[in-house]
């Protein structure tokens, strides 16, 4: 890998070259006191990243990463309240009532690391352990694309930029730091985090890194479930999980994060996924809470349902059978916390019980414990459906009245059920 030529820039508060974006008030008041902490023991520490990323191009930061020239052993002597987590790389975490800050040590660049027993690759180039030390323009150099490679020391108002990231800050474009087809060798996940950073910031991707992805995709294969669960939280619950739908379907690389099948677009299996992907997307902008199980949920609705279909009707014996086997197929792509395993398979448990509404069952609906997320799962479904007649305005309807009218509703959905409740499953084809 060639070092690049060295671009340092300082920036004072008034100068009028200085980002405006960058102010000490904007910066967690705790990072900045470890900053400060680090270079009292004369360490270099910058705040690195996406925080410094994100405020120049204008979006709040939420994280804040620290780098350093002292050693994991070295940080954790100066802040007791910390703990060194990861083997791929060490790095330490400084914690502060419910504040974390994460703080990794400069790397070492290939050139130096290359024959040193602490880099471990595997048949692929992937990189399995890095704990290499190395300086502030070496570790530059490691990391993935130029504009997560700008450093800021808030103490001095100095930003170091060695790889032209505030260049392409301003073109709006997503540039990877040396050859991208090496880059995502070491690690696949670059071409996730490219697609996300991407539809984050509202940059393009560079052409060398678009043909990157298309090259080394597949060796997402290779990634562990754990870190991939991650990724896939980070996508699809971060208010762009359509657009990262869509971009990673466009690349050939989302059947590494889902395991969904190709569906046509005026099928009801895409437009369900896309209704349940615009759903999270308003969520998360409108500052609401959202899960990984919901969606998955929803995501894998369809594969579970063409898995219990039979002469175009839902066989229940396969649709109870299946549950598992799905959960168990995305299991192998990404980790699901066990947590969420039965929340996913109550979610889909439901959606028989609320089509079918037998005797006093509704009341039992309305006091289950995932009812509001099955009751949002059956809106949706019927929204992808475009059936504005649904069951989904009865239970609508159901949760607001009292209880003498709850009963007046029930009876005359007695009255009018002409078909045996099996026959009821004919709303596979629907809102399947």
């Amino acid at each position: 890998m060639v070092v690049s030529k060295l671009l340092t820039k300082k920036y004072k508060a008034s100068s009028p070259r200085t980002p405006k974006n960058l102010k000490d008030n904007q910066f967690s008041p705790f990072a900045i006191e470890i900053i400060r902490a680090l270079k009292k023991s004369n360490h270099q520490a910058y705040l690195v990243g996406g925080c410094v990323r994100d405020l120049l191009v204008g979006i709040k930061a939420k994280d804040f990463d620290i780098s350093t020239n002292a050693t994991p052993e070295e940080v954790r002597k100066i802040f007791k309240a910390s703990r060194i987590i990861g083997k791929r790389f060490r790095i330490v975490h400084v914690f502060r009532r419910n504040e974390l800050i994460e703080v990794s040590t400069f790397r070492a660049n290939e050139s130096k690391s290359k024959n040193i027993s602490e880099v471990i690759k595997d048949i692929d180039g992937k990189i399995l352990r890095d704990n290499v030390w190395g300086t502030l323009e070496e570790d530059c150099l490691r990391r993935d694309f130029s504009v997560n490679a700008l450093y800021f020391d808030p103490t001095k108002n100095i930003l170091r930029d060695f790889h032209n990231g505030l260049q392409h800050i301003q073109k709006k474009i997503l540039v990877s730091i040396g050859d991208p087809l090496v880059r995502f060798e070491e690690d696949p996940v670059r071409s996730l985090r490219a697609v996300r950073f991407s539809s984050k910031l509202g940059f393009k991707i560079s052409n060398d890194v678009k043909n990157a992805i298309y090259e080394k995709g597949h060796l997402l294969g290779n990634i562990s479930n754990a870190r991939l669960f991650d990724e896939f939280c980070k996508i699809f619950l971060t208010k762009q999980g359509l657009n990262n739908f869509n971009k990673l379907k466009s690349f050939g690389i989302l059947k590494y994060v889902i395991t969904t099948n190709n569906y046509k677009n005026n099928s009801f299996g895409n437009k369900f996924q896309h209704a349940a992907l615009v759903n999270t997307d308003l969520r998360s902008q409108s500052s609401k809470s959202v899960t990984p199980g919901f969606l998955l949920a929803a995501l894998l609705w369809p594969k579970l349902i063409e898995a219990a279909k039979e002469n175009g009707s839902l066989n229940l014996r396969k649709f109870f059978r299946n549950m598992d086997k799905i959960i168990r197929e995305q299991q192998q792509l990404t980790a699901i916390p066990r947590k969420f395993h039965g929340y996913i398979k109550d979610i889909w448990s439901l959606q028989l019980k609320l089509e079918t509404r037998l005797g006093h069952q509704p009341y039992k609906i309305l006091n289950h414990p995932r009812f509001r997320a099955a009751y949002d799962f059956l809106l949706l479904r019927e929204q992808a459906a475009e059936d504005t007649q649904g069951i989904g305005n009865w239970w609508t309807k159901f949760q607001q009245i009292n209880r003498p009218k709850k009963i007046e509703m029930l009876q005359t959905l007695k009255k009018s059920r002409k078909t045996p409740v099996e026959k009821k499953f004919g709303f596979l084809e629907e809102l399947s």
